[in-house]
């Protein structure tokens, strides 16, 4: 029997939000991966590294599956919940967690890594990751590209602007690292295609991505949600589109 619109809501809202894993939508969501597979590329990169040093870890969940590890590997984290999640899931494998607030300079000296990594960071800091590259270091990061996934954030907000659209552009943030001394070693860019299933997935998500939707709550949106739901039993999974793009860049 199929659940009530009010089931899954609260369903979605009791559901914890520490980490940085999307287990939860399992069956509810689905996401295509980019080709070039971050993951992949990150635990190649590590094993060959002596520091490495790796930015808004989140709980740590990509690092923690790294086969081979640096001499020297840090996780810095802004996020109190996260930094405790990174903690217990790092610090067995010998990795330093780092509490560290985005808008404050890194807490580290110059030229103290061969490798600056970051998946998904919400606002890359280029003058602070050149300063803490070695020279011939690499920024190597998987970015959230522009209008990610706007169909959703515009059925709650209404058509955004094009400066809002056009924001985490890659040519842009190229053009930024390049202004502060790094230079341009690869960069890929893919659009893709990403499904709900369900409402709570939806309210799971929104709530997760907390920029996506500024100041969202069930209760703030619950016609709007209502809407979705019924759009969802009637068409059915809701489909918007996710952009990411990789970025090599070496000091």
């Amino acid at each position: 029997m199929d659940r009530t619109f009010d089931e899954l809501v609260a369903e979605a809202d009791a559901a914890p939000m520490t980490g940085w894993d999307f287990s939860w939508l399992e069956g509810r969501a689905t996401e295509q991966r980019p080709s070039w597979g971050y993951s992949r590329l990150l635990h190649e990169r590590l094993g060959t590294v002596d520091a490495a040093l790796d930015l808004q870890t989140g709980g740590g969940e990509v690092l923690a599956a790294a086969p081979v590890l640096p001499r020297l590997l840090v996780a810095a984290e802004g996020w109190p919940p996260n930094v405790a999640d990174a903690t217990a899931r790092l610090h067995p494998r010998g990795i330093a967690v780092v509490a560290h607030d985005d808008d404050s300079p890194l807490p580290f000296g110059d030229a103290a890594f061969d490798l600056v990594t970051s998946r998904h960071p919400v606002v890359p800091r280029w003058a602070e990751i050149a300063r803490v590259l070695r020279p011939g270091g690499t920024y190597l990061a998987q970015h959230v590209g522009p209008a990610s996934v706007f169909e959703l954030v515009e059925f709650f907000l209404g058509p955004q602007p094009e400066e809002v659209r056009r924001g985490r552009d890659p040519e842009d943030e190229v053009a930024a690292a390049r202004d502060a001394g790094l230079t341009l070693v690869d960069l890929r860019v893919e659009r893709l295609r990403v499904e709900f299933h369900d409402v709570g997935a939806v309210v799971w998500f929104l709530r997760k991505v907390v920029w996506m939707v500024p100041g969202f709550t069930s209760d703030a949106y619950r016609d709007e949600l209502r809407d979705l739901h019924e759009r969802i039993g009637a068409d059915g999974p809701f489909v918007a589109h996710s952009a990411r793009h990789l970025v090599e860049l070496r000091r």
